[in-house]
């Protein structure tokens, strides 16, 4: 397939290397030229069969309503706009695309969480909850969208809100901690990523099992299939 790529930082650029191992055309639009979204014109976007964008939150939803206009599928690993999910949602099933977001593309931090949501009824027994998150120094949403989505799982099942502490060092690729702490003892759960290309390697997965499917979808919901 034909791939367009929006991103060419540090996971971008490991995207555009899997998806080429993998098979796949890549093209790239760079970030000067594609101010505003100026860049995703329909010519640009013909013969495309799947956006993937790892931009940056100022920019990513001008990216997503461009492609969503122009009737492109989309993979979209930035984060920090998930406030306008419902509105993205229901742009994307007017206009019969497909979009698969993720505030994490990795398998392994999918595993971990479910582990997060198997713990979760802790909460409600008692202990106390606290996420730590470390990410590199150029990292520019704080706190990730991977702490944020703990956070939400932990919340839908306990109504607790879950404190987040972030943490910008070096270059460090991702670690998240929860931590369940009691009079009687502690809990700990961690992932801990080594590199970035098992990000890349679940985005690439994402936009081969988008073909030919329509609809919104959560990475972590169908991470599974992929």
């Amino acid at each position: 397939m034909k791939i367009l790529l929006l991103g060419i930082g540090k996971t971008g650029s490991l995207v555009r290397d899997v998806a080429i191992e993998r098979g796949h055309t890549v093209d790239v639009v760079l970030e000067n030229d594609n101010a505003k979204a100026a860049g995703l014109t329909k010519d640009r976007l013909n013969g495309i069969d799947v956006v993937i964008d790892f931009t940056a939150p100022h920019c990513v939803l001008d990216n997503i309503r461009a492609c969503i206009q122009n009737g492109k599928s989309m993979v979209v690993g930035t984060t920090g706009w998930y406030d306008q999910i419902p509105k993205i949602k229901a742009e994307v099933e007017q206009r019969g695309s497909g979009f698969v977001f993720g505030s994490n593309f990795s398998v392994g931090v999918n595993m971990f969480f479910e582990l997060v949501k198997t713990v979760a009824p802790a909460l409600k027994q008692g202990y106390a909850g606290h996420i730590y998150e470390r990410h590199h120094v150029t990292k520019k949403d704080a706190p990730s969208g991977t702490a944020a989505t703990m956070q939400n799982i932990l919340q839908s099942a306990s109504s607790a809100e879950t404190e987040i502490t972030s943490f910008r060092e070096g270059d460090v690729v991702g670690m998240h901690e929860l931590t369940l702490e009691s009079p009687a003892d502690t809990i700990y759960l961690c992932h801990d990523a080594k590199s970035r290309r098992g990000f890349a390697e679940g985005a690439v997965r994402a936009a081969e099992w988008l073909i030919g499917k329509k609809g919104f979808y959560d990475f972590k919901d169908v991470w599974r299939e992929v």
